[in-house]
């Protein structure tokens, strides 16, 4: 068992793979909370489409391609708020309209090289084995400062997730910090590429989010399960990836799929199974639960000021009908 564990550390790719996959389900667990909080999953997608072009100029260039992307992520960030200030334009189009050009023009550069058929698949479903030591240092900074802009201004962008109405209330800048957050989910984003590919990138934003979300309502807990849940998918997916010989994004987006099923299914108080046996081991009968659905709602809306209680219809066994007052 030992052997089964310590054998991918003994590859040097192996050990920049495990820190590479640790740090990046970290920072799309914490970020993607966010991302699922405000239902901005779509906008995960495109922007991980859009920025595609500043990988392709990176390559054509011989430059690093994160930096490349990172260029790209926020011209496109940026590029979809000042779109979406027009009043005929919405947020939505915008980010389509961006989306669909950005990564055509991609494809369109990238088809003039020979080898662009291996490159975008490298791109498209990720090379985590390939991670260098300044590709983990890149990761290791951006993340830094994804994860402290979020620390510091956790507040704002927890009351504009929850309420936009009462955050614009409070005099809250809602567009700057729509901007702000489009910058961190971009570079989130980003720093994902090498590691998961640009198809799957938005499984790790998502997935070990949503997860979270089923197993607790406290926004602390949920940031901390998700960044938990995204590092431990990592790292279980890297080992399958390592002794089934499978593609190590696919795995770990695999199993952080897995993990999401079995808390959707059997999650202590959301459960879909777990909550149905719990309510038949406590309503065994179909008919006491219907009348604990009728006796909970009647507690809760009485029917006229002076009814504190149950009527007297409910507190009649099931298939009884009440008896007539005595004129």
């Amino acid at each position: 068992m030992m052997d089964w564990l310590l054998e991918p550390f003994r590859h040097t790719f192996m050990q920049h793979a495990f820190i590479a996959i640790v740090l990046v389900g970290t920072i799309c667990g914490v970020t993607g909370t966010f991302v699922t909080l405000r239902g901005l999953a779509f906008m995960g997608d495109a922007l991980a489409h859009a920025i595609f072009p500043g990988v392709v100029i990176a390559y054509l260039l011989g430059g690093n391609f994160l930096i490349g992307a990172l260029i790209a992520a926020i011209l496109v960030s940026l590029g979809i708020g000042v779109i979406s200030q027009s009043t005929r334009i919405s947020g939505d189009t915008a980010i389509g309209v961006l989306f669909a050009g950005g990564f055509a023009l991609g494809i369109a550069l990238i088809s003039m090289q020979r080898t662009y058929v291996r490159d975008l698949a490298a791109f498209l479903l990720g090379s985590i084995l390939g991670v260098s030591r300044q590709d983990l240092y890149l990761t290791a900074g951006v993340g830094a400062v994804v994860l402290g802009v979020i620390a510091l201004f956790r507040r704002e962008l927890t009351i504009i997730a929850f309420d936009r109405t009462y955050a614009q209330a409070l005099g809250l800048n809602l567009w700057l910090f729509d901007q702000l957050f489009l910058v961190l989910l971009s570079l989130a984003i980003v720093i994902s590429l090498q590691t998961v590919g640009n198809i799957l990138v938005l499984a790790m934003l998502v997935t070990p989010a949503a997860t979270a979300r089923l197993l607790t309502e406290r926004l602390a807990i949920m940031v901390g399960l998700s960044a938990l849940l995204g590092a431990a998918s990592g790292i279980v997916g890297l080992y399958l990836s390592y002794h089934l010989g499978t593609a190590s994004g696919a795995s770990v987006v695999l199993v952080a799929t897995v993990v999401f099923l079995l808390v959707f299914l059997f999650a202590p108080k959301t459960g879909l199974i777990s909550v149905a046996i719990s309510r038949r081991l406590h309503f065994p009968h179909p008919e006491r639960d219907a009348f604990a659905e009728r006796f909970a709602a009647a507690r809760q809306r009485p029917a006229h000021p002076e009814a504190g209680a149950p009527s007297e219809a409910l507190r009649q066994p099931a298939g009884r009908v009440p008896e007539a007052p005595d004129s």
